[in-house]
């Protein structure tokens, strides 16, 4: 990815950045030439993250979209995640480590735009994706009484969380542009200059906000309160089988989610204060130590699309399970049971929910037949408060809560 914050081209941020075109005379040499081994040691780092990020979301969006029983609201924005993860590092972070590394541009004025403009877009669709996931938990859990999304109205939000993408990174694409230097070309943004006020500086504040602050906070907020609903009080002791199993289903959930957004948080805060710095201070940017600098904020900033399949196969059953399942050919793969995944066919578990409910049926009929010379037992509601109560056996429980990812999604 090209950086989101482009400065001019005699900058040392060449890596990947430009502002403004010079109209003096000035000769622009390229002091950031490399040794080898640190290209070999910067590509090596690079390529793992393109390798990691793009076979393991492009599984993870295999493991919910082929499974019909993995479809859920919250694994719609989890596919919609892990496509603008995919795509950041497959299209841009190969192109702009070649970028940072040689301070030269080899792809056009097209590539050029679209490197400058799709990484905003991607980001922006990545944290919003988290967000629309927060504030789903946060309907799910501390309202259940509310309607949920539908399919049709989460595959809307995707859409307007990319139109809005979109708009937001326009500018970036609209002043894109190349530059002829002695020697070499370069890829900058050359942004308009007003008089009255800085646009640039004004787009990235507002980029910053948008696109980090704003979607954090708000998610800041929703995991705080739904985390002191699903911790604060200690599990009843007489609460079944049922209950325990979907209060703890429901904080792995937000554990994990959690995980997720403090991993991207982390990863991307020096990005972020790296070129709010350069805006206000852009004199420290002239030292060649800058590159190395630059180079390992970038790596942190794109190793956060990687870290997302890892999160979920860690903690989360089903996701490893489908792991399992998709890299069953590895022989270093463990083959796990798949029970859990519940990877199996629509008519299976309709069998099986049949099954559950005859067994149900029966029991029920058993249980109110007389005794003996035609009278009642002693204690004619006993049963029916069993059966009714969520006193159902472990087994059976099991069989229900997990028929999605989100055992929550079946009772909220």
């Amino acid at each position: 990815m090209d950086p989101l914050y482009i400065t001019s081209p005699n900058s040392s941020a060449d890596n990947g950045s430009a502002g403004s075109p010079v109209n003096d005379t000035e000769v622009f040499g390229n002091q950031f030439v490399q040794p080898v081994w640190q290209i070999v040691l910067w590509a090596i780092a690079y390529c793992t993250i393109v390798l990691v990020s793009v076979v393991g979301n492009i599984t993870v969006i295999w493991i919910i979209l082929a499974h019909k029983r993995m479809r859920t609201v919250t694994n719609y924005f989890l596919v919609n995640l892990a496509f603008a993860e995919a795509s950041m590092s497959a299209f841009n972070t190969v192109i702009n480590f070649i970028y940072a590394v040689h301070n030269e541009w080899y792809f056009g004025l097209v590539y050029c735009r679209f490197h400058n403009f799709f990484p905003i877009a991607a980001v922006f669709a990545s944290i919003y994706s988290m967000t629309a996931i927060a504030l789903d938990r946060y309907m799910a859990i501390i309202h259940p009484l509310q309607q949920r999304l539908s399919s049709a109205e989460t595959k809307l939000v995707v859409c307007v969380i990319w139109a809005l993408a979109l708009m937001l990174a326009f500018p970036q694409y609209y002043f894109s542009s190349t530059a002829q230097l002695p020697g070499r070309v370069v890829c900058y943004i050359n942004w308009p200059e007003y008089s009255m006020w800085d646009f640039q500086k004004t787009y990235y504040v507002c980029v910053v906000v948008l696109i980090y602050f704003l979607p954090l906070l708000v998610m800041g907020c929703a995991y705080l309160v739904v985390g002191c609903f699903l911790w604060a009080s200690e599990i009843p002791g007489d609460s079944s089988d049922r209950y325990r199993e979907q209060l703890i289903a429901k904080r792995k959930v937000v554990k994990m989610m959690i995980v997720v957004v403090c991993t991207f948080a982390t990863c991307w805060l020096p990005y972020h204060v790296y070129f709010i710095v350069h805006q206000f201070l852009p004199h420290l940017f002239e030292e060649r130590y800058i590159q190395q600098v630059y180079l390992g904020i970038m790596w942190l900033a794109m190793s956060s699309t990687m870290y997302n399949p890892i999160i979920y196969c860690l903690l989360n059953d089903r996701f490893r399970a489908g792991f399992q399942q998709a890299f069953s050919w590895c022989p270093c793969v463990p083959q796990g049971s798949y029970e859990g995944l519940e990877l199996k066919s629509t008519r299976y578990l309709q069998t099986q929910a049949s099954i559950f409910r005859a067994s149900r049926m029966e029991t029920t009929v058993s249980t109110v037949m007389p005794t003996g010379d035609g009278e009642l037992p002693e204690n004619p509601n006993r049963s029916s408060v069993d059966l009714t109560s969520n006193g159902s056996s472990r087994s059976a429980s099991k069989t229900v809560s997990e028929s999605s990812f989100y055992s929550s999604n079946n009772v909220a």
